[in-house]
């Protein structure tokens, strides 16, 4: 778990000097977020990081021609610097890309075409370890029958309502008590190691009752999963 009042470390790789500087400015005001250092040549960023830490990577997909393509540079960064946590930005959001770079190693993925202040939140969602895309980006990978189990919608999560039980967000009775409350944890952002910590049972328990639940619910993955929670709410 991260301290509240350490700062996320963030270096910035952008081959356009206007947008990287943007970024850059942009994250320096907001709170809990220190901009370590930005560039616009892979190289230089590969060279900064073998003697300076950072938590979040945010990382172009497209760079300039003479550089590194953007999959290969994420298995690079993950590799070397397992450490850092990748958040990919874009401007290509097809669900093929997304799928590709997170399934190649990164962590999240930030579409350019989206609003600036999402992205601060991205980044907290990514330096704590969870996977990231918006909910818009994942319901359009729902649609698109190009979904990758290892792909979630971070976000999404945020937006389950805390006061909620499990027997709100999952009122069909085929469910049993403790797969209401796996689905519940689930939702609210906990991992199967956590929600075994929690309630005291072993993490193959946790997955099996997890895996139970999807069956019943007609839920073939966590993309599904989360797309499809304010509809389960109403059922």
């Amino acid at each position: 778990m991260r301290p509240e009042q350490k700062p996320i470390r963030v270096v910035v790789l952008d081959d356009h000097a206007v947008v990287q500087h943007g970024i850059a400015t942009y994250l320096t005001e907001k709170t809990g977020i220190e901009v370590a250092a930005s560039f616009t040549k892979s190289r230089e960023l590969i060279h900064w990081l073998e003697d300076n830490q950072a938590d979040v990577v945010l990382l172009d997909y497209t760079l300039g021609p003479d550089d590194i393509d953007g999959l290969n540079l994420v298995k690079l960064v993950n590799t070397r610097f397992p450490d850092c946590k990748i958040l990919m930005t874009s401007s290509n959001d097809m669900p093929s890309t997304v799928n590709m770079t997170m399934r190649a190693g990164a962590l999240g993925f930030f579409g350019k075409s989206e609003n600036l202040l999402e992205l601060q939140h991205a980044i907290h969602v990514v330096a704590t370890g969870r996977p990231y895309i918006s909910a818009s980006l994942a319901n359009k990978m729902v649609v698109s029958r190009t979904i990758d189990p290892h792909v979630l919608d971070a976000k999404s999560v945020d937006e389950v309502d805390d006061d909620a039980t499990p027997s709100d967000l999952f009122p069909d009775r085929r469910l049993s008590p403790r797969e209401h409350e796996v689905m519940r944890c689930y939702l609210a952002g906990m991992t199967v190691s956590d929600i075994a910590m929690k309630f005291s049972r072993s993490r193959k328990t946790i997955s099996a009752q997890k895996q139970s639940a999807f069956r019943k619910l007609g839920i073939r993955n966590d993309v599904e999963l989360f797309a499809s929670r304010k509809l389960l709410a109403k059922r």
